[in-house]
């Protein structure tokens, strides 16, 4: 919902500051100003016109001797308000009715031009923007799209991400999406160590409460790594013997395999965090201990278990065994649904209706069946009205038809990283477990939500489907294109190192982080420095901590003040020096949300299994157009 002033207010605004009203400086104290523009003569950027593209924005650079430049490091009201009224004559003349809708870290303005103009029309504004007093540049706000594909060795053979017949259309999704901020859990086998996968693990649990089943020699505890579900002939009921499967690490990399590093594989979700939560060994996992998983992972008390720092938002089950639901695994789905996390479960591999296998058939999950590489439902997943979509799961007959992931080599207990082809259900359902972590990514869903989004975003499949395969195939590209506008991370999958995920803003130096003495014993770390929040984006101002020893306490105090004319538009979160988010405000938007102004308040934050020493920020996303504001200070007190 666009909520722009209109150009009459913020030009009484520039008049009345004129008038001898004075105007309080928003300076940030540790700032230099972004170089401005010094033009004797206008110019305007006439190729990056196109014919037979239309432009409903355009750029505006100031002079710096322009009562409307401004380093854009600051808010700086007075010379927005003198911007609209440099531009506004300009605009009339043409019969545009231009609208300055932010200001840019580079000073210059992003002006719309209230309908969408062809390139003549472009033409003539840009020529008429140029001739306007004090303007040193105008340009077309042109689209530029990404031109590189994860440069990882082996993306080329992970067919199921992109090929047009049966993948999973996510190179166009990863233009403006890619799970920052979202932390998946997956309760499996636990992970092994893999450089293409380390860097996006967070801590999680073991629940596996028989030793001999974990292979740890102890019950429970906090270590999450796979030491190997291999079995001997007449170890497990019916079965024949198998090699360890390292299921949770395949799992694990199609979810947020690490992309754009040179090595391996990409992950759906690059940019999100996985939460390894082992409920699976040697003969597999018993229900009470895939439920309590369940409980942990979406942020509920399980007892003799530290809580879950770092509660997942999504949840990945690509397990199951036969039977309709039960109690146990329907009360913790029920509890997860209500804290607010959805729970992706694969449909199962038994080539039968999926209402007879658990916890496929228990309500409150986004249930997953299988494809092939032609697009036909694979001819070992389940089908049936209890499943809500399909995704690539591969079929192995033809090794490349796989779905290819991490794993390790070892055949019992773990050894090198590698990677494999695996097919089956369980390489769906973390397709869509990514998918989710990137809607979500880009804004926040209930899982009521969430699961019709996934469900709405699908394409009919290609091939064939007798039983039920939900409402189509997983879509990436449809699936966010349908959010419509929203904050965009800052990086797609480039053929250099991953990015960080936001910078500071441009031209200023990034502050110290003052450090004063609050009893008792305490210290109060901040960042007075002012970070403007412009519509649709992403800002975030730095703490370095330096000094203290061990972890951050149970009970962070943080305290924030923010100016901003609409908080419900603000999204806000405290990022670790690790990267993990911390969500301390949900946004709050649409017809009765949250208008009023300021975010002022002390939260709480649970951040004891963080190290104390690094560099803390607080991140905040702006989600909808037509108010802005700027982080004024917060602070950490050890």
């Amino acid at each position: 919902m666009t909520r722009a002033r209109p150009l009459t207010a913020l030009l009484a605004a520039a008049v009345a500051a004129g008038a001898g009203t004075t105007v309080l400086a928003l300076a940030p104290s540790a700032a230099t100003a972004a170089p401005l523009l010094d033009a004797s003569a206008a110019t305007r950027n006439a190729g990056a016109v196109v014919a037979g593209q239309s432009y409903d924005q355009v750029l505006v650079h100031f002079a710096a001797t322009s009562p409307a430049a401004s380093s854009g490091a600051v808010v700086d009201r007075l010379a927005d308000a003198a911007a609209q009224a440099a531009l506004a004559p300009a605009g009339a003349a043409l019969g545009h009715d231009l609208t300055v809708v932010r200001r840019m870290s580079t000073g210059g303005v992003v002006v719309s031009t209230g309908t969408a103009l062809d390139a003549a029309a472009t033409d003539a504004l840009l020529d008429a923007l140029a001739a306007a007093p004090g303007v040193a540049f105008a340009e077309p706000d042109s689209r530029m799209t990404i031109a590189l594909a994860p440069n990882d060795p082996s993306y080329a053979a992970q067919w199921h991400y992109s090929e047009p017949l049966a993948g999973m259309n996510l190179p166009t999704a990863w233009d403006t999406a890619d799970g920052t901020g979202v932390t998946v859990a997956v309760i499996d086998t636990g992970y092994t160590d893999h450089s293409d996968l380390l860097p996006n693990i967070v801590a999680g649990y073991d629940f596996i409460s028989s030793s001999a089943e974990a292979r740890d020699g102890n019950g429970r505890d906090a270590d999450a790594h796979d030491q190997g579900d291999w079995s001997g002939l007449l170890d497990c009921v019916g079965g024949t013997g198998s090699n360890s499967s390292w299921h949770g690490t395949h799992v694990a990399g199609t979810i947020a395999a690490v992309t754009g590093n040179a090595k391996g594989v990409s992950g759906v979700a690059f940019k999100a965090k996985v939460q390894p939560v082992r409920a699976l060994g040697r003969c597999g996992g018993t229900i009470s201990d895939i439920a309590d998983a369940i409980t942990w992972a979406s942020g509920g008390a399980v007892v003799g278990t530290t809580a879950n720092a770092t509660p997942s938002k999504v949840i990945n089950m690509s397990l199951g065994g036969s039977g309709s639901c039960g109690a146990a695994f329907q009360s913790a789905i029920t509890g997860a649904n209500n804290r607010g996390t959805t729970v992706v479960v694969a449909a199962g591999n038994e080539s039968s209706n999926a209402s007879g296998y658990q916890p496929a058939s228990c309500t409150g999950t986004v249930v997953v069946a299988s494809s092939d590489r032609q697009g036909n439902l694979a001819s070992y997943s389940n089908f049936g009205a209890v499943v809500d979509l399909t995704a690539p799961g591969g079929e192995t007959a033809t090794q490349a038809n796989g779905v290819l992931s991490t794993l390790n080599s070892g055949t019992t207990t773990p050894a090198g990283e590698s990677y494999a082809y695996y097919q089956g259900t369980s390489m769906a359902s973390p397709h869509v477990a990514g998918l989710a972590a990137l809607v979500l990514g880009e804004k926040a869903h209930t899982p009521t939500q969430l699961e019709a989004v996934l469900k709405a975003g699908t394409r009919a499949l290609p091939g064939t489907c007798s039983g039920g395969c939900g409402t189509g195939l997983a879509d990436a590209t449809k699936t966010i294109a349908s959010l419509g506008p929203g904050p965009s991370p800052t990086a797609s999958p480039s053929a250099t190192a991953s990015p960080t995920a936001t910078a500071s803003p441009t031209a200023t130096a990034t502050p110290t982080a003052t450090a004063t003495t609050a009893p008792p014993a305490q210290t109060l770390f901040t960042n007075s420095a002012d970070y403007p929040i412009a519509d649709l984006s992403t800002v975030e101002s730095p703490i370095t901590v330096t000094g203290r020893t061990g972890n951050a306490p149970s009970s962070l105090q943080v305290p924030v003040d923010i100016k901003h004319t609409y908080r419900g538009d603000l999204q806000v979160d405290l990022i670790a020096p690790d990267g993990t988010a911390y969500r301390l405000k949900s946004t709050s938007t649409g017809l009765f949300g949250d208008g009023a102004d300021n975010v002022i308040q002390t939260f709480t934050v649970d951040a004891s299994s963080e190290v104390a020493n690094g560099t803390w920020k607080l991140r905040v996303q702006d989600v909808a157009s037509g108010d802005t504001g700027f982080i004024d200070s917060w602070s950490l007190q050890f």
